[in-house]
């Protein structure tokens, strides 16, 4: 890999950098081995990557085989939305897709127009028929690419006027009045719907009336050919995923979505996570439910649920199959030994060998190989080896992933990732990485609209018919079925979060640059860096960065000390952020834990992950979280950031202090309180202490099912 030096710094006119007028540059990066050249260039509210390839060892040769390159690194908003305009002519080919799937990171729908509608008003002025042609394509490709790719984002307009002054300062040739065709009709229709809010809404929602218990045959199950009931599902998630909107997986919007207003956000990976829910407690239910079997017939049912994600496996249902080995891998029914004693070990290897697949190894690695490997083929190759057990078969239809890998990893970038540069930009970096990880999503949910499938009435009305169960109803009547008693032997994925430390992880995001070849090439710079960084955050989902604050009910489980390098069964926020306790060296640059902080208002149960290293100090943290919160990062001197910890109790962080060093391991959760408030009644405060860590090994039924999102 080649290093990066100071070599040489071009600057005014006559640089081979230069675009447009002359502008002040930064320093330029020299790569020997690659005869590349990158550097920065700053304009008005902008400021681009430039990188020069050459075909000569040294700058000073001649330029005859220079290749060059640009793209946008960071700018104002304005800057940013009219880049939409002039990315085309300046063979920025990528920033059109980018912005349309990001924006909403950081501005409205209603903004970007605004500022467009106010750019297309200024009259053309002196140009020459090939600039006002070249530029009125540019607008036709960024509107009609909007349109295809987006509607919703005009049918969710709160005023169609804008839509009203955007058509007539569209180009008059075809495209251009085909484009203002589309706008009109949809103006046409927010008109019509004004007594509503917005065309977006939850789909899932509706008035369903609860399935009658003594309608549900649990055991009924089994006279479902497993091929039949993996298609059913593979036929429902396929359904949903193709109805996914993959820039609500980002995690600046993800994170937001239990904020007071925001209750039908992100409706589409709500929709995913109600399937995946409904599926687990299905599993559950029907292995629980009928109290009168034997553990020999308990253990057909369980056989049939691994032959069933043995089948979703062959059909490319990730989400589905992971759903089934979540229900299988809770407390409910994992404790249940004697029906596992029962089991065949043919098909108790098989289950183990599919969890595998689930691995937190290196970054979750077999799942995301087998996207890479099965993710854009036609086929679902049933031909394929897990743990050298051969599957054969094959069906057409695509790839429905399990969302959450997708979910954390974004929500992971905008943790670690800063959303504006100390001058204020827009880090547009940022959202190319975002896009990396939204592109992978499109790019499966292109491989399955030409899936096609077939309704099994029968199963149909059984899965509507499965009555829900709370966790502590599946914990009754797994007791009922077995008393508690020794834990039982057997295998359990560790999906507990546990936080270390994080050396270098954010200085290698910093200093990478997106590779553009492959969406699927494993790994990537994106995937490598989040590789880096997950070797230190270790969880299925994204739930541990951003829910509710309400506190997780006690469970009728045994408490159990533990050490931070210990790994604890649980499925809920077990975290371990002390010091590290081992001997050994800590790497070089600076220690890096993420936290939860809330602010003390009305609706004050929104957590936001912030990252904070072993060099932040308290005002440093405070900022942050104010600009996280959406509040003026300004008064930071009129806040105190203050500890949850265990039994209410509070730990104050020192107004100037090391929050690194000052917080308990004893938590992740804090809160941001206006200095002068009243601490809460029997919520004792505590001196900058370090407290032992308990995690609790919590009920792992439906609860895992939520928390996996």
């Amino acid at each position: 890999m080649a290093t990066w030096g100071v070599f040489w710094k071009p600057v005014g006119k006559q640089s081979l950098f230069t675009l447009g007028e002359p502008s002040p540059m930064k320093t330029t990066w020299y790569c020997p081995l690659d005869l590349s050249t990158v550097s920065e260039m700053a304009e008005d509210g902008i400021i681009y990557t430039v990188v020069v390839k050459q075909g000569h060892s040294s700058p000073a040769g001649p330029q005859s085989t220079a290749s060059r390159s640009q793209h946008v690194k960071a700018g104002t908003e304005e800057k940013l939305a009219l880049h939409l305009l002039h990315s085309f002519c300046m063979g920025d080919s990528s920033f059109i897709s980018i912005f349309l799937s990001t924006y909403r990171s950081f501005t409205s729908t209603q903004r970007v127009l605004d500022i467009l509608i106010d750019r297309l008003g200024i009259p053309p002025g002196e140009s020459n028929s090939n600039t006002r042609q070249m530029f009125n394509k540019a607008v036709c490709t960024v509107f009609s690419t909007w349109l295809s790719d987006y509607p919703e984002d005009f049918r969710s307009l709160n005023d169609p006027s804008c839509l009203l002054r955007l058509a007539p300062l569209l180009p008059g040739d075809t495209s251009g009045a085909e484009i203002k065709g589309r706008l009109l009709r949809i103006a046409e229709e927010l008109r019509e719907k004004t007594l509503l809010s917005g065309s977006l809404s939850d789909p899932t929602k509706g008035v369903t009336s609860p399935p009658d218990p003594s309608e549900f045959d649990a055991t009924s199950i089994l006279g479902f050919p497993s091929s039949v009931i993996a298609e059913q599902l593979t036929r429902i998630e396929t359904d949903l995923f193709l109805k996914l909107v993959p820039y609500h997986c980002l995690g600046s919007l993800w994170s937001q979505r239990d904020k007071k207003g925001r209750e039908g956000a992100c409706w589409s990976v709500r929709a995913t996570i109600k399937q995946f829910n409904r599926l687990a407690n299905a599993v559950t239910a029907s292995c629980l439910w009928n109290m009168s079997l034997k553990s020999q017939q308990r253990a057909r049912l369980l056989e049939k649920w691994i032959s069933v994600a043995e089948a979703c496996r062959s059909r490319k249902n990730f989400s589905s199959l992971y759903a089934i080995l979540s229900a299988l891998q809770s407390n409910p029914i994992h404790r249940l030994r004697k029906t596992w004693q029962e089991t065949d070990r043919e098909a108790v290897k098989r289950y183990e060998e599919l969890s595998d697949i689930f691995s937190e190894k290196d970054n979750y690695s077999q799942s995301r190989e087998l996207l890479k490997e099965v993710g854009t083929s036609k086929f679902s190759n049933l031909d394929t080896k897990i743990n050298n057990r051969r599957f054969t078969g094959s069906c057409a239809q695509g790839t429905v992933p399990y969302l959450g890998i997708f979910l954390r990893d974004l929500t992971m970038l905008d943790t670690a990732v800063k959303d504006r540069l100390e001058n204020g930009f827009i880090n547009f970096d940022k959202r190319r990485r975002e896009f990396e990880v939204i592109a992978q999503i499109r790019l499966l949910q292109s491989s399955c609209r030409n899936s096609i499938f077939r309704t099994d009435e029968t199963f149909v009305q059984w899965y509507h018919s499965v009555p829900t169960l709370r966790e502590e109803e599946s914990y009754k009547l797994s007791n009922q079925i077995e008393a508690p008693g020794e834990p039982s032997p057997g295998r359990v994925l560790n999906p507990t979060v546990i936080i270390t430390q994080c050396p270098d992880a954010l200085s290698a995001m910093a200093n990478s640059t997106v590779d553009a070849d492959g969406i699927f090439d494993f790994p990537s710079p994106v995937n490598h860096l989040l590789s880096r960084l997950y070797k230190h955050v270790k969880s299925p989902s994204v739930s541990c960065l951003d829910v509710d604050s309400s506190p997780p009910p006690n469970d009728a489980t045994t408490s159990v000390l533990t050490t931070p390098t210990t790994a604890v069964k649980s499925h809920r926020r077990s975290v371990s952020c002390g010091n590290n306790p081992t001997n050994n060296k800590p790497e070089a640059g600076p220690d890096m834990r993420i936290v939860r902080i809330r602010m003390d208002l009305h609706d004050g149960n929104l957590y936001r992950s912030i990252l904070v290293t072993s060099n932040d100090k308290t005002p440093t943290v405070i900022s942050s979280a104010l600009e996280k919160h959406n509040q003026n990062a300004q008064e930071a001197s009129k806040y105190e950031l203050i500890q949850l910890l265990p039994e209410g109790k509070e730990l104050i962080i020192p107004p100037t202090g090391n929050v690194f060093y000052a917080m308990s391991s004893a938590s992740v959760d804090f809160l941001l309180r206006r200095r002068g408030g009243n601490t809460p009644t029997g919520s004792p405060t505590l001196g900058n202490e370090t407290s032992a860590t308990f995690p609790r090994i919590k009920a792992k039924g439906r609860r895992l099912v939520r928390t996996l999102f």
